[in-house]
């Protein structure tokens, strides 16, 4: 025989270990100059590496953009879902999920700011296929988590009865999405603490007195 038992999974993860350092450059990449833009001459260049090697790992262009998006949803999940369910729950939550991803547009997870806002912009004209319809899952996904927190914080008595998960998602998502684009065009941080503001302002209008008591101060205080 060829190999011994052990030569496979020495092979199989030597091979998982490329193709995830291949993938957090694509992610990087393509948050910067779009997925549209990724290409394996440019990822062969940047990680030293051959194309036939890099063609390895992926059968088609559509197959690298795809396991980007999952490597840059995985991403977003760490850095932004997590440490907002760590956080608690009800409006305590959905307060902790704007801070998260106000805090991962500051710490430049993505160099290009967030990943999936520019995915959206390059994607939302085009037709629909298997790499627009995974930004918009994805996408999809993140509302659902909002709204998901928001109905937690109505149920809990945070929220008043008549107020609507979903219209308070889109409006959270609007200030979070301006704030993304406002803070890498004008390179200025005051556009942050705006849509934190902003976040406090409309979770206040819509809080119950003990929601009220669970938010933290107006930014504005600090």
């Amino acid at each position: 025989m060829l190999y011994n038992g052990l030569m496979p999974r020495h092979s199989t993860s030597q091979g998982a270990t490329t193709r995830a350092a291949i993938l957090r450059t694509a992610a990087d990449l393509s948050s910067v100059d779009g997925l549209d833009g990724l290409s394996i001459g440019r990822l062969a260049t940047e990680l030293t590496m051959s194309k036939s090697g890099l063609f390895a790992h992926f059968g088609s262009k559509e197959d690298l953009q795809l396991a980007t998006i999952e490597e840059a949803r995985q991403r977003y999940t760490r850095e932004v879902i997590a440490p907002a369910h760590a956080a608690g729950s009800g409006i305590k939550r959905l307060n902790a999920l704007c801070e998260s991803f106000l805090s991962y547009i500051e710490r430049a997870v993505f160099p290009g700011g967030c990943f999936f806002a520019s995915a959206m912009a390059e994607f939302d004209s085009k037709a629909p296929g298997p790499v627009r319809d995974r930004i918009a899952q994805c996408q999809d996904q993140w509302m659902n988590t909002l709204e998901r927190a928001a109905r937690d914080a109505q149920a809990n008595g945070e929220l008043r009865a008549g107020s609507d998960p979903r219209q308070l998602a889109f409006e959270l998502e609007a200030a979070l999405l301006s704030a993304n684009w406002y803070f890498h065009l004008f390179t200025d941080a005051t556009y942050l603490n705006r849509a934190r503001r902003a976040v406090r302002a409309r979770l206040a209008s819509e809080a119950t007195p003990a929601g009220l008591r669970t938010l933290p101060s107006d930014p504005q205080d600090g």
